[in-house]
């Protein structure tokens, strides 16, 4: 009778994948044995597998100059990092190895850039795209780094207001300062409203820039920027803002041939599921095909191609590892598996968006399976993770007398610990964990080493005022 965990999981997904596989019981990740790692440093435990960051980026590039190549595209592809998925220096530098943009979303962001540059890890030369809705002295710190020489920069206005500002600040010098315009496009039918806060509307680009841009010599016009809130999906609502779009681009263009560059921001997913099957190949092409379509129509040259990933470039990197402390009956039907932390802290999509990650067991694959429900440690209501949250019921081995049972939420090191507030109060003081780092040295043997130790109580009661 096939009634042990690794037989469900068999007999459910097509196992064991990429980066999961078992071993006497126990799961690997990216041929890393967690087990050994949880008795290196415990649990509760965020991991960081750095390797996989430079191969989501390689992939992209692979994947779309793959698809140039099949849709004979004119245009060249660029991808820029959407640096707020994770703002951490080890990811930054594992990221800047594949020769790649950077994308910003407020002041002290290009705060990070300098800091990136002092480093020696950026040169000037790096384009930089500046997104998101502008206060002053993100305006203010745009500029600065213009003046510094990063004569890449390019702030994307999300309003005309963000414009008259930068004129303002910006002195007349021998090089314009390139620019770009956000796109307000029409959100999903389903949304709680119709276009975007963010960007300009459609109908009021073009004359925008005609009459306020186009005859401004510290500017030069470079990028249109597009990026729906659902992601890049296969879907109608999708494609047809996407031809929207390219659409504008090429009233844009007819009226300034500068214009080169369209950004399509992020979208491409990370796994959150083991019966994953989104078409990547198929999307990066049908994407260029589309675009080159309607620019061949209209009798417009290909734009060149910008991305900005985020969750697909760093989300797969991450883990989160919990052990569990006991198991509690609640009625006939509920049956509780209690963590040794809280969901609100260290995974805050599980509860704020009902973002689904993929849950595995550490160990005891050899056991057997019942239905269970997660709960935090926190008094709070909404600290739990059950079928609601996880699409589906969730199974996990039976507890062992004094074997206990390990536990981890994988593909979560996109957004995490910006959301749960990284070294600050933590929801009912409980701590944030360690965080270590996993690389791979030349020889192909993994190497562990500790970012941050767990979360002390002195720490918290200083950031009160105890």
């Amino acid at each position: 009778m096939k009634n042990k965990y690794y037989d469900l999981i068999d007999q459910t997904f097509d196992f064991p994948q990429d980066e999961f596989r078992t071993e006497e019981g126990e799961l690997y990740f990216h041929d890393i044995p967690l087990m050994e790692i949880i008795k290196q440093y415990g649990t509760p435990l965020k991991i960081t597998y750095l390797p996989k960051i430079s191969s989501q980026i390689q992939r992209a590039k692979r994947l779309f100059n793959v698809a140039i190549a099949k849709t004979d595209y004119r245009g060249t592809y660029n991808y820029c990092y959407c640096t707020k998925s994770s703002h951490f220096a080890f990811v930054l530098e594992e990221a800047l190895k594949n020769d790649i943009n950077l994308e910003t979303s407020s002041a002290f962001d290009i705060n990070l850039i300098q800091e990136l540059h002092a480093q020696g890890l950026i040169d000037k030369d790096k384009v930089i795209v500046c997104n998101g809705f502008k206060k002053d002295q993100y305006i203010e710190n745009i500029v600065g780094i213009f003046n510094d020489g990063f004569n890449h920069v390019i702030p994307v206005l999300d309003n005309k207001n963000e414009y008259y500002t930068l004129d303002r600040m910006l002195e007349k010098t021998s090089e314009p300062m390139l620019l770009g315009i956000r796109i307000a496009s029409e959100e999903e039918p389903k949304f709680d409203f119709y276009t975007s806060r963010l960007g300009i509307r459609y109908h009021d680009i073009v004359s925008f820039y005609e009459e306020q841009i186009k005859p401004n010599p510290k500017f030069r016009f470079k990028m249109l920027h597009f990026f729906i809130n659902t992601g890049i999906r296969d879907t109608a609502y999708y494609w047809n803002e996407l031809a929207k779009c390219v659409n504008v681009y090429c009233d844009l263009k007819r009226v300034c041939p500068e214009l080169d560059s369209l950004n399509i921001g992020g979208g491409f997913p990370s796994k959150v599921s083991l019966a994953a099957n989104y078409d990547y190949e198929y999307m990066a092409e049908e994407i260029l095909a589309q675009i080159k379509n309607i620019c061949t129509l209209r009798g417009v040259e290909e734009p060149n191609i910008f991305t900005e990933f985020g969750s697909f470039t760093v989300g797969e990197s991450g883990a989160t590892l919990y052990s569990i402390l006991d198991q509690k009956q609640q009625n006939d039907r509920e049956l509780w598996y209690m963590i040794d932390s809280s969901f609100i802290t260290t995974l805050p999509d599980t509860w704020g968006i009902n973002q689904r990650f993929i849950m595995l067991p550490i160990n005891h694959w050899d056991c057997e399976y019942q239905r269970v429900f997660l709960g935090g440690l926190t008094c709070d209501s909404e600290d739990y993770y059950n079928a609601d949250s996880h699409a589906n019921a969730i199974f996990l081995p039976k507890l062992q007398k004094d074997d206990p049972l390990y536990i981890g939420f994988f593909h979560t090191g996109a957004y995490q610990e910006s959301i749960g507030g990284y070294g600050g109060i933590q929801h009912c003081l409980i701590p944030a964990p360690k965080h270590v780092i996993i690389d791979k040295d030349e020889n192909g043997e993994y190497t562990t080493k500790l970012f941050a130790k767990e979360q002390s109580y002195k720490s918290m009661l200083k950031i009160l005022g105890y």
